[in-house]
């Protein structure tokens, strides 16, 4: 009873906001459109007896995820997504490894200075540091006046509502994520591992390429999924940095909710992300599992 009692705890969490929450979507996707609130039918009738539970059942279908097949716009947001996803999660990657690196080689009284450092941004809000690269980014923005003010150019530069502007967003917002796991993974390296490369005439560059880099690895791969699946379904950053030009499927399934007022479309849209989503989730879980093996 005591590990039925532990295994529950979690599983009901996940059947309460996870899979009840799925399932209303993906029969909100098999749905039609209807000028009615809800804006989809059928809608299922119990007093109706079995005939209801018929035709709710019987007017359920895959029109809207075959719409999806017809139409360019929704491909080209996913493709694109996974394109702006998988180079976000490469430049954090370079940016935040130097840093992981660094706070991992850094005396032990200074690491918990670090570490605040890192997680520090979290105690404001998101919307508000997205709205502060607005003015930073714009073209009458600290970047741009600082920049003419060394005399590296001569007029503003256009990054604000550019596809250059979401990397960055992404990158910042996300950097955390891909800093943490990787430092946990090397602050736990042995040194003496080092030590041997190096009395084995290894150079320093060397043993960093053997030894260090592949033992940090799994801190890598957990760091690339923890910024790769959130940031492929971002919406607040390609819409306030991006401007329109920006296509990414997080806006599109906005749209289609709020401003199209298409909810079956919108919930097919949401579906397929989310299958998209489930490949990365199984191979960040299968990691962590083969993590936990070697460490027992």
């Amino acid at each position: 009873m005591r590990k039925f009692a532990l295994i529950a705890l979690p599983y009901t969490w996940l059947v309460l906001l996870f899979f009840v929450p799925f399932l209303i979507v993906l029969k909100i996707s098999l749905s039609d459109l209807a000028l009615a609130r809800p804006p989809y039918a059928p809608q299922l009738d119990l007093s109706a007896g079995w005939q209801g539970i018929k035709d709710f059942f019987g007017g359920l279908d895959f029109e809207n995820f075959i719409w999806l097949t017809t139409d360019d716009l929704y491909w080209k947001a996913y493709l694109s997504s996974l394109k702006i996803a998988v180079i976000s999660t490469l430049l954090t990657l370079m940016v935040g490894y130097p840093m992981a690196y660094g706070m991992a080689k850094a005396p032990e009284e200074w690491r918990p200075a670090m570490m605040m450092l890192v997680i520090l941004p979290f105690s404001t809000s998101f919307l508000i540091r997205v709205y502060s690269w607005m003015g930073i980014l714009s073209t009458e923005g600290y970047l741009n006046q600082f920049l003419l003010g060394l005399g590296l150019i001569s007029e503003p530069l256009m990054i604000l509502n550019t596809p250059v502007a979401v990397y960055i967003g992404i990158v910042y917002t996300y950097l955390p994520f891909m800093i943490l796991p990787i430092y946990a993974a090397l602050d736990k390296l042995d040194g003496s591992l080092l030590e041997a490369a190096e009395d084995l005439g290894c150079s320093r560059f060397t043993a960093f390429w053997l030894v260090t880099f592949p033992l940090s690895r799994s801190g890598m791969i957990a760091g690339c999924f923890l910024v790769f699946i959130p940031a492929l379904g971002e919406f607040v950053i390609p819409s306030l940095l991006g401007g329109s030009e920006t296509l990414m499927i997080g806006k599109v399934l906005y749209e289609e909710f709020f401003n199209n007022r298409d909810w079956p479309v919108a919930s097919a849209v949401a579906v397929v992300l989310l299958l998209i989503l489930i490949i990365p989730i199984v191979l960040f879980q299968r990691n962590q599992q083969k993590e936990r093996e070697a460490g027992q």
